[in-house]
């Protein structure tokens, strides 16, 4: 039975963006800090995700949405290295870059177009030919016709960068309560003053909703949270006793993620399943045809891993990260969808300035829940 808490901070979540903004915070002073979760710490779509870095291969245009994502990778140098200096916990940043191959004609046209863009707007990209691309990548398929070369995508292992954020909250006392579902928020006056959980309440001076595709599911009084729905992504994992792959390489049609250790991660589906995380057939055979496509010698290895996880989206695909206007004391950092480890560090800081007072920086204009609401942003 947990008995009735007063924290500084409650922060509902404890997914990669919960941990990471615990840790900002108390960075910034804050010792009293509650982190808790409906299920175990990280098991959710932190867990099941492949760690991408990938900006540049992912976007189609500059905008809001590319700064927040270009200034968030740019941050990960430095998150890596103060992680490690924290914890001791190496959080496998590689900066190898991403490779994104084109096999048939739409595949070079939409390839020539993203490197056309990019370097217009003075970003870093390489267009190699198809001996280029298996001079450095000798595995890949013998069909590639040429490839783009992100030197500025990178990758992170995304569980240990999960046992560097738990590590720190154990290390400096920050309570992480796991098992333990947030029944509904407590409002008295217009404020939100903590949370009632089965196993009792939790006062606190701010509370953040960091819960991913199961936001919505909290309950509120007189509080609408934004609709965040669940798109189901599944995973299948090789291993080589050898690492085969020296970068992050795409398709049009899917990626593989090359881990220190010899793991190989291809992905994904995106699927409106609701909150089944069931792994199928039919998405087994869907993620491995893809990779097979990048490299037919993926065929001949056996599949040592498979898994799926829930990416909290919402109605625009964006981010939702701000303050509720019908209410005091309440923040939500949610819906990152496919770019909860890219956005990490980033989040982290834009929500701990939210929960500081301190000025609302530019990067999140058009990121808060009042662009739902019909009222204007900041």
């Amino acid at each position: 039975m947990i008995r009735t808490l007063s924290q500084e901070v409650l922060i509902v979540g404890a997914g990669v963006i919960g941990l990471a903004i615990a840790r900002e915070l108390h960075l910034r002073g804050m010792k009293a800090v509650t982190v808790l979760d409906r299920g175990k710490a990280g098991g959710e779509s932190s867990f099941a995700a492949a760690g991408m870095l990938a900006v540049q291969a992912e976007t189609d245009t500059t905008g809001d949405f590319f700064d927040l994502c270009r200034a968030s990778r740019d941050a990960y140098p430095d998150f890596a290295a103060e992680l490690q200096s924290e914890t001791g916990v190496d959080i496998e940043l590689d900066r190898s870059g991403t490779l994104y191959l084109a096999f048939g004609d739409s595949d070079v046209r939409e390839l020539r177009h993203r490197a056309d863009w990019q370097k217009r707007a003075g970003l870093n990209v390489e267009r190699l030919s198809a001996r280029e691309t298996r001079r450095i990548e000798p595995f890949v398929s013998p069909d590639v016709r040429e490839s783009l070369l992100f030197p500025d995508d990178w990758q992170v292992e995304n569980r240990r960068l999960l046992t560097a954020l738990q590590t720190y909250a154990a290390r400096n006392g920050l309570k992480v309560l796991e098992e333990t579902e947030c029944n509904r928020l407590l409002v008295k006056n217009g404020r939100v003053i903590g949370a009632e959980t089965p196993d009792g309440k939790i006062y606190s001076q701010q509370t953040i909703i960091a819960a991913g595709a199961w936001t919505s599911l909290i309950g509120a009084e007189g509080i609408e949270l934004p609709e965040v729905r669940p798109v189901r992504g599944q995973i299948v994992g090789f291993h080589t006793a050898k690492r085969l792959f020296n970068h992050v390489i795409y398709s049009p049609r899917g990626y593989i993620v090359p881990r220190a250790d010899g793991r190989i991660i291809a992905g994904a589906t995106v699927e409106d399943a609701g909150f089944d995380k069931e792994v199928t057939a039919a998405g087994v055979e869907l993620v491995s045809g893809n990779a097979f496509e990048i490299s037919p010698a993926l065929s001949g290895l056996p599949i040592v891993e498979k898994f799926a996880g829930l990416r909290p989206k919402a109605a625009d695909g964006l981010p939702v990260i701000g303050c509720i206007s019908c209410v005091e004391n309440l923040i939500v950092s949610t819906a990152h969808y496919r770019n909860g480890i890219l956005l990490a560090p980033l989040t982290a800081r834009l929500t701990a300035d939210l929960a500081t007072g301190d000025a609302v920086p530019e990067l999140l204009r058009g990121f808060g829940p009042g662009r739902f609401e019909g009222r204007p942003e900041m």
